[in-house]
C-alpha cells in the first residue's frame, strides 16, 4: 500500500471523480487535517539507468507523489514510458506531469502520454484533475492543489494570455494552503544553465500573486531562489531559510535532475539560494517537501537528495496564503 495511504486520517477525497471534469464547475476545496504528505518533483527524465536510479530514490524516500515538469522518455514512447513508472513505483502510484517541449509529438491521441496519465489518474480516487491534463488543468491530492500547465511550450511562445488567465482564474478558486505551478521551460533568469526567455513573466507573476510555489524544468540541473515578491526584477523579498509563502510572495525552483546528463552553470544572481549543478559536483536527483509537517497543515520541510545520498538544499515552508483571504 502507497504511504500516502497509510497514513491518512481523513476521509477518501473525491472518490468518485478521479477522472478529468469540465472547468469551472465548482470551487477546489482543501480537505480536513491530513497526516504529512511527501512530493516529489522531477523533470528531465529519459530512458536510462539514471532514471530508474532517480525512481528508486523517490521509492526509497517514501514519497506519496510525484509532481514532474516534463520531458519524459525523449523517444517518442508513452507505453514504454508508463511501463517505466509501473515497474518502479507500481500502476496506481499518483504520478502527475506538466507536458515538456519533448513531450508535445505524442502528447495527445491514443496511446499517448496524456491517455496514459489519464489512465492512472483513473486508479487514483483521491485524485482530481480538469482540463486539458498537463497542458491546462488543475488537480487536487490530499490537501495540496497544483495546477499543471503548458505555458511556455504548448503554445511555444511566451506570456500566453490563455496560460496566464487560466493560473489567475484557478488560484482565485481554490482555498488549498498549498498550492503550486508546475511547468517545463523557464526565463533565462530564473535558470543557472544556458536556456532563453520562453515562458514570460506573466505566469511566473499571476502564481506569487496567487500564492503557488513554482517548479519548472528544462535546465538539468537544481536551483532555488530565494522567497521572491517581484521575479520580473528578481526583487527578494527574505533570504531567510525559512520561507513564508503569501499572496505576493514566493520562490521558484528548477529541479532537472531527474535522469539525463546534467548541464553546467552558466550563470547566477544574488536571488539564487541554492544551485547544484555540474559545477558543484551535483549528480541525479529530486527534491522532496513533505507538507502538512510536524502535525502543523501550514508548515513543510524540503531537501534536494542526489543518488549517491548527498542532500545538497534544505530549507523550511510556512504557508500563510490563507491570512489575506
Amino acid at each position: 500500500m502507497r504511504p500516502y495511504l497509510t497514513r491518512l486520517v481523513s476521509a477518501v477525497i473525491g472518490a468518485t471523480a478521479a477522472a478529468c471534469v469540465p472547468l469551472g464547475e465548482t470551487e477546489v476545496k482543501a480537505p480536513g487535517p491530513l497526516q504529512p504528505l511527501t512530493v516529489a518533483f522531477i523533470a528531465d527524465q529519459g530512458p536510462k539507468e539514471g532514471a530508474r536510479e532517480v525512481l528508486q530514490l523517490i521509492k526509497a524516500e517514501g514519497a506519496d507523489l510525484v509532481l514532474h515538469q516534463g520531458d519524459l522518455d525523449y523517444r517518442d514512447d508513452p507505453r514504454r514510458w508508463d511501463d517505466l513508472i509501473t515497474s518502479m513505483l507500481g500502476r496506481d502510484f499518483p504520478y502527475f506531469v506538466s507536458i515538456g517541449n519533448h513531450d508535445v509529438k505524442f502528447w495527445y491521441g491514443r496511446g499517448g502520454y496524456q491517455s496514459k496519465l489519464r489512465a492512472r489518474l483513473n486508479r487514483i480516487p483521491e485524485a482530481t484533475c480538469r482540463g486539458d491534463l498537463g497542458v491546462r488543468s488543475s488537480c487536487t491530492f490530499g490537501g495540496l492543489f497544483f495546477i499543471l500547465s503548458g505555458a511556455g511550450t504548448l503554445p511555444d511562445r511566451p506570456d500566453d494570455p490563455d496560460h496566464v488567465a487560466y493560473i489567475r482564474d484557478q488560484l482565485a478558486r481554490t482555498n488549498a494552503i498549498w498550492r503550486f505551478c508546475s511547468w517545463h521551460k523557464n526565463q533565462r533568469l530564473m535558470q543557472t544553465g544556458w536556456k532563453g526567455n520562453s515562458v514570460g513573466w506573466g505566469p511566473y507573476e499571476a502564481c506569487r500573486e496567487g500564492g503557488a510555489i513554482i517548479a519548472t524544468a528544462h535546465n538539468h540541473a537544481y536551483s532555488r531562489t530565494y522567497l521572491m515578491d517581484d521575479f520580473r526584477t528578481q526583487s527578494i523579498a527574505s533570504t531567510s531559510e525559512t520561507m513564508t509563502i503569501e499572496k505576493g510572495r514566493t520562490f521558484a525552483f528548477v529541479s532537472g535532475l531527474g535522469g539525463r546528463p546534467g548541464h553546467k552553470q552558466v550563470r547566477g544572481g544574488p536571488w539564487w539560494a541554492a544551485v547544484h549543478s555540474l559545477d558543484q559536483g551535483g549528480n541525479l536527483g529530486a527534491l522532496f517537501c513533505t507538507f502538512f509537517a510536524k502535525a502543523n497543515p501550514n508548515q513543510a520541510d524540503c531537501y534536494f537528495k542526489d543518488i549517491d545520498g548527498n542532500i545538497s538544499d534544505r530549507f523550511d515552508l510556512i504557508s500563510n496564503v490563507m491570512d489575506r483571504e
